[in-house]
C-alpha cells in the first residue's frame, strides 16, 4: 500500500494538471457546439419530417421519404452532377493556373512583392461583389469589358455575344477560377519556398535541366501542397452559392445543390426535403474535409 500511495498521487495530480490545463477551453467548445452542431442537430430532425408550409395540416413523421424523394428527383440529380462539374473544373483549373503563377513568383524579380500582393487581390474580393463585378463589368453584352474588347480589335462589325447567356456554366467557373486561383496560389507558393535548395542547385550542377528538375523534385514535393490545396478547394467551391444566384439565378442548367436547397427551403417551403438536401451536402463536405485534415497533418508531420 505504501509503495502505490505515491504512484496514485501523481496520477491525481497528472490527472488535475491536464483538467487545468483544459478547462480554460472549455466555454469556447461549449459555444462552437452550441452555435454549429445544434442546428445541424435540429436540421438532421427535421429531415425525417414531412413539413411543408403551404400545407400545415400534413406535419408528420416521414421517416426517410425526404432521402428517397431527393435520390429519385430529376431537378436535385442534375444539381448534384453540376455540382461535381462545377467543383471539379474550378479546384483543377485553379490549381493549374496557381502552379503557374507560382513557379514565375519564386523566381526573384524587381517588385516581386508588389505583384504577389496583386496577385492575392481577387481572393479578398466578397464573392458577391465578385461574382455582380463578372456579370456587369465583363459579361454584359451592351457595356461589358469583354464585348468592348472585342469591339476594340475587330471594329464596330465585331461580334457582341451574350457570354452568360449561351455559355452559363462556363461563366460561373471562369468566374470562380479567377476568384480560386490565388488561394491555391499562395499555398502552392509556400510548397516551393520550403524546397531543400541546396538539393536543387546539386542537381542543376550536376547537369539536370530545368523541366527534369521540376518533374522529378519540384512536383514531387508539391504533391503533398497540391492535395491540401485541391482539398480545401473543393470544401469551399462546392458549398458555392453566390456566384449562381448572382451571375444566373440557378437558371439554364447552372443550379448546383446548395442553390438546389435554397430554392427547395424558400421557394418550395419544403423545409423536410430541404433539411435533407442540406444532410447529404454536409455528410460529403465532411468526407472531403476529413481528406483534407489528413493531408494536412501528413505535411505537419513530414516538416517535423
Amino acid at each position: 500500500m505504501d509503495r502505490e500511495g505515491p504512484a496514485t498521487d501523481d496520477r491525481r495530480l497528472d490527472k488535475a494538471g491536464r483538467w487545468a490545463r483544459r478547462a480554460p477551453l472549455l466555454p469556447a467548445l461549449i459555444f462552437t457546439i452550441i452555435l454549429t452542431q445544434l442546428p445541424f442537430v435540429v436540421a438532421l430532425g427535421i429531415s425525417f419530417m414531412n413539413w411543408n408550409s403551404y400545407y400545415p395540416d400534413d406535419r408528420g413523421f416521414a421517416g426517410v421519404q425526404n432521402f428517397v424523394d431527393i435520390f429519385t428527383d430529376t431537378n436535385a440529380r442534375n444539381a448534384v452532377v453540376v455540382t461535381i462539374i462545377l467543383t471539379a473544373s474550378v479546384v483543377i483549373l485553379s490549381l493549374l493556373l496557381g502552379l503557374g503563377i507560382a513557379l514565375l513568383l519564386d523566381r526573384p524579380f524587381r517588385g516581386r512583392g508588389f505583384v504577389r500582393t496583386m496577385m492575392i487581390t481577387p481572393f479578398l474580393v466578397v464573392p458577391v461583389a465578385a461574382a455582380l463585378l463578372w456579370k456587369h463589368a465583363l459579361y454584359n453584352p451592351e457595356y461589358g469589358l469583354l464585348n468592348g474588347m472585342l469591339t476594340t480589335i475587330f471594329g464596330d462589325d465585331a461580334p457582341q455575344p451574350d457570354w452568360i447567356t449561351n455559355n452559363p456554366l462556363i461563366s460561373i467557373i471562369v468566374a470562380l477560377v479567377w476568384q480560386w486561383t490565388p488561394f491555391m496560389m499562395l499555398i502552392l507558393l509556400a510548397g516551393l519556398q520550403s524546397r531543400p535548395l541546396d538539393v536543387v542547385e546539386a542537381a542543376r550542377i550536376d547537369g539536370a535541366s530545368s523541366w527534369q528538375i521540376f518533374t522529378n523534385m519540384t512536383l514531387p514535393h508539391l504533391r503533398r501542397y497540391i492535395e491540401l490545396a485541391g482539398l480545401l478547394g473543393a470544401i469551399y467551391v462546392v458549398q458555392n452559392f453566390d456566384h449562381v444566384f448572382t451571375i444566373t439565378g440557378g437558371g439554364l442548367g447552372t443550379a448546383n445543390l446548395p442553390y438546389y436547397i435554397y430554392e427547395t427551403f424558400y421557394i418550395g417551403q419544403d423545409y423536410g426535403r430541404a433539411s435533407a438536401a442540406g444532410v447529404i451536402t454536409v455528410i460529403g463536405t465532411l468526407i472531403v474535409a476529413s481528406l483534407a485534415l489528413r493531408t494536412a497533418l501528413s505535411i505537419f508531420q513530414e516538416d517535423k
